[in-house]
């Protein structure tokens, strides 16, 4: 069951740049969605035009859900925070307080042209972030994100830990990944999470899975990985509000 894509040459991204370093960036205070998609799509177009260096953004957001260009109306079933349509790929997610987002912005016009191994590149990054906390994350072939196995639920019971939702603009990527850390699980039961509705297929966290882990220790995870598969980051900033 694990996807093909895993067996992708993940190093080109690391190198294929020369040399330059990508900007880490974590908020402090939960960001507006209309205000992170802003800013993303202004540093975006900085980035094509050469004008500012690579992002990549951790940050939270208040309750809300999200909706993709594959999304469907039905899967909404309780309009309990805003929802907002956006262009990354994908169907419906939560996002909220206890969810670490990554928001990654980098030129693969200048890294490796290839929205196929990128996406390879973002779930190796997720899988290397669980492996720092001894959790085990796997890739399916027919369901987007990362995975975990639940014997303790079922025969083929199986959680979903980490979401991906990507776009690119003039081959730079924005939006990214988003990591359950200590997220409150029961608000995804208002949707048909990423359109998936087999009663095998859940929704987990870190926390869930028996690990109380601080969001610090899964951005310090989050960097060391990223940095293994996409190359080095710029020492890291303060914490900003946006």
């Amino acid at each position: 069951m694990v996807n093909s894509r895993q067996s992708l040459d993940l190093t080109t991204f690391a190198h294929a740049q020369g040399g330059g370093e990508v900007e880490w960036r974590i908020s402090a205070e939960p960001v507006p969605y209309p205000e992170a998609v802003a800013a993303m799509e202004e540093r975006a177009a900085e980035i094509a035009e050469r004008k500012a260096t690579e992002l990549v953004w951790l940050l939270e957001h208040p309750p809300l859900y999200t909706s993709g260009t594959s999304g469907k109306e039905g899967d909404l079933l309780d309009p309990r925070f805003p929802l907002f349509t956006t262009g990354r790929g994908g169907q419906i997610t939560y996002h909220g307080p206890g969810q670490r987002v990554a928001y990654v912005m980098l030129d693969l016009k200048r890294r490796r042209p290839d929205v196929r191994a990128y996406v390879a590149g973002l779930e190796e990054w997720i899988i290397r972030t669980l492996d720092a906390f001894n959790v085990r994350g796997e890739r399916r072939e027919d369901r987007v994100g990362v995975w975990v196995r639940r014997p303790d639920k079922g025969v083929g019971h199986e959680d979903k830990i980490a979401a991906i939702g990507v776009r690119l603009r003039r081959w730079v990527s924005f939006h990214g990944i988003a990591i359950n850390v200590e997220p409150e699980l029961s608000h995804f039961s208002a949707i048909v999470p990423c359109g998936v509705v087999d009663p095998r297929y859940g929704v987990t966290s870190l926390v869930d899975l028996g690990l109380p882990v601080a969001m610090e220790d899964v951005d310090i995870a989050l960097r060391r990985a990223f940095q293994e598969v996409f190359g080095t980051t710029m020492a890291r900033l303060p914490a900003a509000s946006a």
